[in-house]
């Protein structure tokens, strides 16, 4: 056994076969962050919303958590091993290498419509529109604001996010709704102090 671990370690320290390994590391670094990143979340999430047995929340925690590392882990060994394939023989990669691997990755692992894939493509979503203006701005395709318009921003998105819980609910995301619910219509509700202070109804 110690003369096996010896000849993983001269291979790794020796450089060779940078691509496949890096690929492999890829892939564990992927399902060691997506668990990290998906436990606590659907831990919280699932206490707090979801209805029913312990047996079936501590289900729906492990699937979720799993579910989040395993795509998480197989896109970035895919997107790796793409670009990496598409680059074979040149010195470095180009740009449309990495944007047709991740898209070719992207379609099969994260198209699959279910909630956790869901919630990490509205979770890139928002942030690649942020990063795209500010790219905008770096690249002089807009002219940079002269006010600061963080305030603009945050008040268009609250004022049209409650609008559309109040009057278009079934176009939001559940778990937005469930969120939104707990905090602006269960506050509505109660009985007596202990129901008003302590707990919901």
């Amino acid at each position: 056994m110690a003369a096996v671990i010896d000849a993983v370690n001269a291979l790794l320290a020796s450089g060779e076969h940078k691509h496949i390994l890096s690929v492999i590391k890829g892939f564990r670094n992927g399902a060691v962050y997506g668990a990290k990143i998906r436990f606590p979340h659907a831990l919280v999430m699932t206490l707090l919303f979801r209805n029913g047995s312990f047996k079936d929340k501590v289900i729906a925690i492990v699937e979720a958590t799993y579910t989040h590392s395993r795509n998480l882990a197989l896109f970035v060994f895919a997107f790796k091993g793409l670009t990496s394939t598409l680059s074979w023989g040149e010195s470095k990669s180009h740009q449309l290498h990495a944007f047709l691997s991740a898209f070719c990755a992207g379609f099969v692992i994260f198209g699959k419509y279910n909630k956790v894939n869901e919630q990490i493509n509205l979770y890139l979503l928002s942030r690649v529109i942020y990063g795209l203006a500010k790219l905008l701005v770096q690249k002089k395709i807009i002219q940079e604001p002269k006010t600061n318009l963080f305030p603009w921003f945050a008040a268009i998105m609250w004022g049209t996010t409650l609008w559309m819980f109040e009057y278009q609910k079934s176009c939001l995301q559940s778990s937005l709704v469930s969120s939104m619910t707990y905090i602006y219509k269960d506050s509505d509700k109660w009985t007596s102090l202990r129901d008003f202070l302590l707990y919901n109804e």
